[in-house]
């Protein structure tokens, strides 16, 4: 290994702003089962799904309509 590196050319991780968290969610077991056999279908791993269908739901702006009756 070197005793010096030189980073005067070194630029930012241009995938850095698309990096993912991991964090905790409680989800209802129907509704993980769901995008599971969604999964099984398409051939993508749920969580995956999951993020996908998050993402496009923040994408369009979609909200949900709460009624409490």
């Amino acid at each position: 290994m070197r005793k010096e590196y030189d980073f005067s050319k070194a630029r930012k991780n241009p995938y850095s702003a698309k990096l993912k968290k991991q964090i905790t969610l409680r989800l209802d077991e129907d509704a993980i089962e769901y995008f599971k056999l969604v999964s099984r279908e398409v051939g993508i791993p749920y969580q995956s799904l999951i993020n996908l269908y998050l993402r496009d739901c923040a994408a369009s702006h979609r909200k949900l309509n709460l009624e409490w009756k």
